[in-house]
């Protein structure tokens, strides 16, 4: 015998209120319908069901055993119902989830900060997923909504899922142990680097874009990519690990200072990180919008798009940094 059709949740509500009412006059008034409509839905209901569900005479209207069995079952049905309708009504969305990398990056943290100004009453929570090749997954799965990163570095079948927004040329950095020949240098050219292994992420699944624009930055320049470190969580462990490495590390201007260390910005050519607002094709939340206006409004402040003379990007992040929204 095949299973019952699930049962609209009209033609239980209808039946809750007969069963609580126990006359059909009261509960028709109690949900504002026509007494004849409400003994119609309570028929269909029995008849999708295969099971009598009240017992009806001139004097009175009980519940069967049927009808008692399935009065917690339908009130637990409605229950969850009107949570979904609550919980999807204006006003209620559910929060929005923005990775943001790492906790010592400043871009996004701005762009986030902005756009909880101007969308008070939407939540934007912030994730850390450490690179946006790790966090792509995430954003196609729904897992997460928005991050951020250099999105000409994705696989082109993930880009297809997204979409982008240009945010930054970012400058990029080298971070240097104290007593590195080069730290005395307020600022450090590309050149300067030949013969080094300079750290980028070799080896971390997660930051693969940056790994890739550190090769394309080190190609013809005799800097190698330094071999692969074990995967290190949180700055202090990241400051540990590269202590007894004693590697330069490719960073980003805003890098966060790590002890016994300094951060010189990169020149001839002047390298940058270039950094989208990147999101799930068709996502649709309120907050979304108050991250991209976030995020075009410091750019223009900032001037964060305006590239210098002598910078420095690969070939194939032009297209995607002269998109514009």
């Amino acid at each position: 015998m095949p299973a019952p059709a699930p049962a609209d949740p009209r033609l239980l509500r209808s039946f809750v209120a007969v069963a609580e009412e126990l006359h059909f006059t009261r509960a028709a008034a109690r949900l504002y319908v026509a007494q004849q409509a409400l003994s119609r839905d309570v028929r269909r209901l029995e008849r999708e069901l295969g099971a009598e569900l009240f017992v009806r005479t001139t004097r009175q209207v009980t519940l069967t055993a049927d009808g008692e069995r399935l009065l917690p079952l339908a009130r637990r049905v409605l229950a969850a119902q009107d949570d979904l309708l609550a919980a999807f009504a204006p006003g209620q969305a559910r929060p929005l989830l923005v990775d943001l990398n790492s906790p010592g990056l400043v871009t996004g943290r701005r762009v986030l900060h902005r756009a909880r100004e101007l969308a008070p009453d939407c939540e934007l929570m912030a994730r850390y997923e450490s690179g946006l090749t790790g966090a792509a997954a995430d954003l196609l799965a729904g897992r997460l909504d928005v991050s951020f990163g250099r999105f000409a570095g994705l696989d082109p079948a993930l880009r297809a899922g997204l979409e982008q927004q240009p945010v930054r040329y970012e400058p990029m950095a080298v971070v240097l142990p104290g007593d590195h020949p080069l730290a005395a240098l307020p600022r450090v050219p590309v050149g300067a680097l030949a013969g080094e292994a300079v750290y980028a992420g070799a080896g971390n699944p997660r930051t693969r874009e940056w790994t890739d624009l550190a090769r394309q930055l080190f190609e013809g320049r005799g800097i190698r990519l330094a071999p692969p470190l074990p995967l290190a969580v949180g700055d202090e462990e990241f400051g540990r690990i590269m202590a007894k490495t004693r590697a330069p590390v490719l960073a980003v201007l805003d890098f966060p200072p790590m002890p016994g260390t300094v951060r010189r910005p990169l020149v001839g050519p002047v390298p940058l990180s270039p950094v989208s607002l990147v999101w799930r094709r068709g996502l649709a939340h309120p907050a979304l919008a108050a991250l991209r206006r976030a995020g075009a409004e410091i750019a223009r402040a900032e001037g964060w798009l305006r590239r210098p003379g002598d910078g420095w990007i690969p070939a194939a992040d032009e297209d995607v940094m002269n998109a514009r929204p």
